[in-house]
Formats: C-alpha cells, sequence, structure tokens
C-alpha cells in the first residue's frame, strides 16, 4: 500500500521499479539494486522484499535490475545488462521523480560485483550524472587467490563454502568445473600475475585480526592450459580488484559490507583498503556473526 510498483524495460532488460506513494516535495533519491545469486541463480522477484524495504525504510525510489542469468546468457552479458540499465536510468531519473544527482548503485554478493564494475566503467564518462555511491554486500571482487584467511577460515561453511564458490565461478563463466582443484590451489595463475598484483591481493594486507590460524599455502605448480582456460578470471568485471588505480580513484563514496562467516569477508576488506588508498571515501560495516 506504500509503493507503487511495475515492471518495465530499460534498453531491453527486465526491471521492476518501485516508487513510493506518498508525494514527496522534491525530487526523490534513486537506488539501482543488483541481486545476487552467482550470476545463475536469483531474479527480480527472490529479492521483491528487500527491494521493497529499501524503498519505503529510504523513501528512495529503487529499479531492480533483472538480467538474464547464465550459463544460457553468456559472460558478460550480466555487467553489461547491469551497465546498460543503470545508464537509462541515469539518463531518464527525471522522469521517475527522481535526482540524477542522488542515485546509488547496490548489490550483494555478485550483484556487488556488478554494481563494482559498473561505477568503474562509468567514473570517467562525463556525458551522464555521476553515480553517487555504491553500496557493496559481500560483494566478489577477486578470483585470483582462493587461499586467503577469510577463504580458510570459512571453507566449509554453509551456503557458501569455498569449493562451491569456484564451482559457480566456472558455471557461471561457462568453464569446464573439473578446473576447480586447480584453480583452489592457484595454479591456474603464473608468477608475472602474482607479482604484479600482489600489492593488491595478498594476505598481509588483511589486518591482523583476521588472520587468527591463518597458514599461508604451500607453493604450487603452474598450469599453463589452466590459466589458458581461464583467462576471463583476470579481467577487470569478474575480477574488480584488479583495476588500475586511475580507475579506482575515480569511484564515487562507497559503503562495504563484509561479514565474519564469509569466505568472500577478504575480498570486501581488500577492495576498502586499495579505496581508502585511492582517497576515496569508504563507510564499513563488518557483521561478525553474519554469513554469506
Amino acid at each position: 500500500s506504500q509503493l507503487f510498483i511495475k515492471d518495465l524495460h530499460f534498453d531491453g532488460v527486465p526491471m521492476r521499479i518501485y516508487l513510493p506513494r506518498e508525494p514527496c516535495a522534491s525530487k526523490r533519491r534513486g537506488v539501482v539494486f543488483m541481486h545476487g545469486g552467482c550470476g545463475i541463480f536469483g531474479s527480480i522477484r527472490s529479492y521483491e522484499r528487500i527491494c521493497r524495504y529499501i524503498a519505503r525504510k529510504s523513501d528512495s525510489v529503487v529499479v531492480s535490475v533483472g538480467y538474464h542469468l547464465a550459463p544460457e546468457h553468456r559472460y558478460p552479458s550480466q555487467t553489461l545488462e547491469c551497465l546498460s540499465a543503470t545508464v537509462h536510468f541515469l539518463k531518464t531519473a527525471d522522469t521517475y521523480g527522481v535526482d540524477p544527482a542522488r542515485i546509488i548503485v547496490c548489490g550483494d554478493s555478485v550483484g556487488g560485483t556488478f554494481a563494482t564494475s559498473v561505477c568503474q566503467e562509468l567514473g570517467q564518462r562525463t556525458d551522464i550524472p555521476k553515480i553517487r555511491a555504491q553500496v557493496l554486500i559481500y560483494p566478489f571482487l577477486q578470483a585470483l587467490n582462493f587461499n586467503l584467511p577469510s577463504h580458510q577460515k570459512n571453507a566449509a561453511v554453509a551456503f557458501l563454502p569455498r569449493e562451491r564458490t569456484v564451482h559457480f565461478i566456472l558455471k557461471y563463466l561457462n568453464k569446464d568445473c573439473s578446473l576447480k582443484e586447480p584453480i583452489l590451489a592457484g595454479s591456474h595463475v603464473p608468477e608475472s600475475i602474482n607479482l604484479k598484483y600482489r600489492k593488491w591481493i595478498n594476505p598481509d594486507l588483511i589486518p591482523d585480526e583476521f588472520k587468527l590460524g591463518y597458514k599461508p599455502p604451500l607453493p604450487t605448480l603452474f598450469l599453463p592450459q589452466v590459466h589458458e582456460a581461464v583467462q576471463e578470471l583476470f579481467e577487470p568485471r569478474v575480477s574488480p580488484l584488479l583495476a588500475e588505480d586511475a580507475v579506482v580513484c575515480g569511484l564515487p563514496d562507497t559503503c562495504i559490507v563484509t561479514c565474519e562467516h564469509d569466505v568472500l569477508r577478504d575480498d570486501g576488506l581488500l577492495y576498502k583498503k586499495r579505496l581508502e588508498d585511492n582517497n576515496v571515501h569508504v563507510t564499513w560495516h563488518h557483521v561478525e556473526k553474519g554469513f554469506h
């Protein structure tokens, strides 16, 4: 009764919009919401309650992106649809009573990946309004190292254990799932790439209080055939932590939510540090009893 809800399309992308019914003296804030589900699960419908809640509690206009799922719709169509939908909303915000200067993007899990990627790709554009902020709820941000402290600590935690994480990534990218074991071991990363990105993806960058019981993994054998098969893992659209500083420094204010019992916890912690190192304002919420 508090919201007007309608299904529509932005540039061919299915959307659902949640508009507060109460009249507003000024233009409202806007939220572009990108749902989780590893790119292969989830829908507008499964995130209905969350989007209703955000619209009501923040008195904002929420648009939920119904990107088409992998593997039927091949990567990177999911990211591109989120990008296209966001650009459309930024350009047409006035139509929905939204201030184009007060639009944020928000996503959880892989939705956080898509939100991160959208902000990275739009950061340098001057032909559309700037995104005001990004809200990243336990985002997946890198596929180079699956032996960070949070991966070890939560390897067998319910819902998203470490092995299932890599299995879902391979399904999302339409790859052979037998590659899971060498990727978990790190055999897909050549030494040159490890050296290049260790300044951003490194257990040494994780605060000590999150490393209790952590044991550095043993050296692993690089397998060129595995590396060749999963080149997409090294693209910023899959691993936004690999974006260059010239991109990161142009990002909007950021809110990052991490959970203690989550294999992806350290992705959020590493991205928080990168953003702060590039003078991006970050608000961080850590849920000590939280799960992915």
